[in-house]
């Protein structure tokens, strides 16, 4: 017979299928998705389980995470048996996903390539629903001195001061630069307003004796390189 979450608590399953003290035994790889949702959110409600709860939030991004990151509080909310101290938790949870991803060792503190850049600032960039600039400054070896948000716009657009940023490269001594920015559309294709402002940062730049190495655009799991492209 097969009893319904409400008469059947998590707390009175099997301490095999105990989210908790299944990954207190087994450790978190033996976990699902759902079932590690299910330890954030704590409980269900009185017709589901904390499980099934989150197995339905996952159902609703297509169960992909990175989706699931984008997932405003007031969106979780409209989830029955989510309120909003779950909401945060869940929230929570994502930003430290994506801040470990960022601070990861493996990540690359030299500019080799285009994918180098990618690596470096999809973490920051991939999941934003506003477009953002952002500039990295580089030394004669390619190393980042420094990576900076210069603007942060709005779904389709953003604007940036080429003088601040060349400003700051001489504070920083960069003798080169990378440009980047997002494009929350998922769109690979550069605007004509992109391709202006790289040409415009190109010229002051030059003046400086300061190389723009490349002007990257960002989407969510793939990237555009004007160097890569020979736009540059």
């Amino acid at each position: 017979m097969t009893m319904s979450p409400k008469s059947f608590p998590i707390k009175n399953w099997s301490q095999d299928d105990q989210p908790r003290e299944k990954l207190r035994d087994k450790g978190p790889l033996s976990l699902s998705d759902s079932e590690l949702i299910a330890i954030l959110i704590g409980s269900g409600w009185v017709q589901e389980s904390a499980v099934d709860l989150s197995k339905r939030i996952l159902a609703s991004v297509d169960h992909d995470l990175q989706n699931l990151g984008k997932l405003s509080t007031v969106h979780l909310m409209t989830f029955k048996g989510i309120g909003e101290a779950k909401a945060i938790k869940i929230a929570a949870a994502m930003e430290l996903s994506r801040r470990r991803r960022e601070t990861d060792p493996k990540k690359l503190d030299k500019i080799n390539t285009s994918r180098s850049v990618f690596e470096i600032m999809n973490p920051l960039l991939g999941h934003l629903s506003h477009e953002e600039f952002w500039v990295l400054y580089l030394n004669n070896s390619n190393k980042i001195l420094a990576k900076t948000q210069m603007s942060k716009g709005g779904m389709t657009s953003t604007t940036v001061d080429v003088r601040i940023v060349m400003k700051q490269a001489l504070e920083h001594s960069a003798t080169a630069i990378v440009l980047v920015h997002n494009h929350p559309s998922g769109s690979l294709h550069p605007s004509k307003s992109d391709t202006q402002l790289t040409e415009k940062f190109k010229l002051a730049a030059e003046s400086l004796d300061i190389k723009v190495l490349d002007h990257i655009i960002v989407t969510e799991k793939n990237y555009f390189s004007f160097a890569d492209e020979s736009l540059l």
